[in-house]
């Protein structure tokens, strides 16, 4: 019996040839060039990966292969970075300009102006630059997501600006101490010793946008402080700038405690990722907790960041996004068999 067109099995969809296209870079300039592709063209390699397309050069032609939209993509942004490299390109400057151009938005309004040692801090996604404004118009403000989505680094960055504009008297830096894994009680030293690892990050941020003397002679007038959260119970910490970071290892009672420092005159910043909570299990966390009771206070801000937001290497942003659907499929209920 012939077939009738409706029993007819459907056709294989041919996969989409990848494209080719060829950029010629002008005006020629043999520095400029050379200053786009890097030593042994390792910055032609971070654009590749960043777009997913393989660029291959013969002098000043480049030529693309990928899919359609992602060369062009690659395009603008070989382009764009053409003009930039009247100077050698680091590897920062192309993963941040990388971020830059992935997130531009003629829409969004300007990146706030932050006074500090480096010029030109700013924020590098629309979701940065509104954590930003926020920050500096509310008294107190939650970054909650992914690690290096710069939650603490633009705190730190806020609090150095407020401190170097007046506006505060002193910044105060603090994290709850708990091991991701580790035993405190294997590190050698008193307890200030002992916590002194899990405040390092706050350092490193306060040594790149001050200055490492600087900073010191800071500690030294009492202007910053670093401490653990349990040491700021009895406080209250008025005409400061206040962060506490890795929010998601605090109790219910640790952010209460926290919450009810603030005095007259000061700003607080609460960053934290709930998906990398270290609690014992059972206990509940302080920011998840704080999140859903304070979330019809007025005058309290929230920005939560996501895996677009990533400032670090492209590779990082990818790696988020594997663990979110691995965590995604793991909790989806088993298909009956």
């Amino acid at each position: 019996m012939p077939r009738t067109p409706s029993s007819e099995a459907p056709r294989p969809v041919a996969p989409a040839r990848p494209r080719r296209l060829e950029l010629q870079l002008s005006p020629p300039d043999n520095r400029r060039l050379a200053n786009l592709c890097g030593a042994l063209d390792d910055n032609l390699r971070q654009i590749e990966t960043a777009y997913d397309v393989a660029i291959a050069r013969r002098g000043e032609t480049l030529t693309l292969h990928g899919e359609l939209a992602k060369i062009h993509a690659a395009r603008n942004a070989l382009q764009a970075f053409y003009r930039r490299a009247d100077q050698p390109l680091t590897v920062e400057d192309l993963q941040l300009g990388l971020i830059e151009l992935a997130k531009q938005d003629a829409t969004s309004p300007a990146a706030p102006t932050l006074l500090t040692r480096r010029t030109e801090l700013h924020g590098r996604t629309p979701r940065q630059n509104e954590y930003l404004r926020a920050i500096q118009s509310h008294d107190i403000t939650f970054g909650l997501g992914p690690a290096g989505t710069g939650k603490t680094y633009l705190a730190v960055a806020c609090a150095v600006d407020a401190f170097e504009r007046e506006q505060v008297q002193r910044i105060i830096l603090t994290r709850p101490a708990v091991e991701a894994g580790e035993r405190l009680g294997f590190l050698p030293g008193d307890l200030t010793q002992k916590v002194d690892p899990y405040l390092r990050p706050l350092y490193d941020a306060l040594y790149d946008l001050m200055g490492f003397d600087r900073v010191a002679k800071m500690f030294e007038r009492q202007c910053i402080e670093i401490a653990p959260l349990a040491f700021m119970r009895g406080r209250t910490l008025s005409n400061a700038f206040i962060i506490l970071d890795e929010a998601q290892n605090t109790t219910p009672e640790q952010m209460k405690m926290f919450l009810t420092r603030i005095g007259i005159g000061s700003r607080a910043v609460v960053t934290g990722d709930l998906t990398q909570i270290d609690l014992p299990r059972g206990h509940k966390s302080g920011l998840l907790d704080a999140v859903k009771t304070l979330s019809d206070v007025r005058g309290i801000a929230y920005t939560q960041f996501a895996k677009e937001d990533v400032v670090r290497h492209p590779l990082v942003a990818r790696i988020v996004d594997a663990y979110e659907r691995a965590a995604a499929s793991s909790s989806r209920p088993e298909e009956a068999r």
